[in-house]
């Protein structure tokens, strides 16, 4: 891919600084899920295959992690 990803925070986002980014314009063509650092863009990223991070935010979103 030659475009540059669009990333964005989570609305639930408290803008603390401990956040991560992702960018889901892979999501469909690639079934990937990037995921970086918001404080290091230019720093490494991670991919995700799309269902396990879809079933990440499910269980976040459940409280499966316990609290912040």
């Amino acid at each position: 891919m030659t475009e540059p990803l669009h990333w964005f925070t989570s609305s639930y986002s408290s803008n603390g600084g401990a956040c991560v980014e992702i960018a889901a314009d892979l999501t469909a063509s690639h079934g990937i899920v990037p995921v970086r650092d918001s404080k290091d863009p230019n720093g490494p990223v991670l991919s995700f295959p799309a269902d396990a991070f879809s079933a990440f935010v499910v269980s976040v979103k459940a409280g499966e992690f316990g609290p912040a």
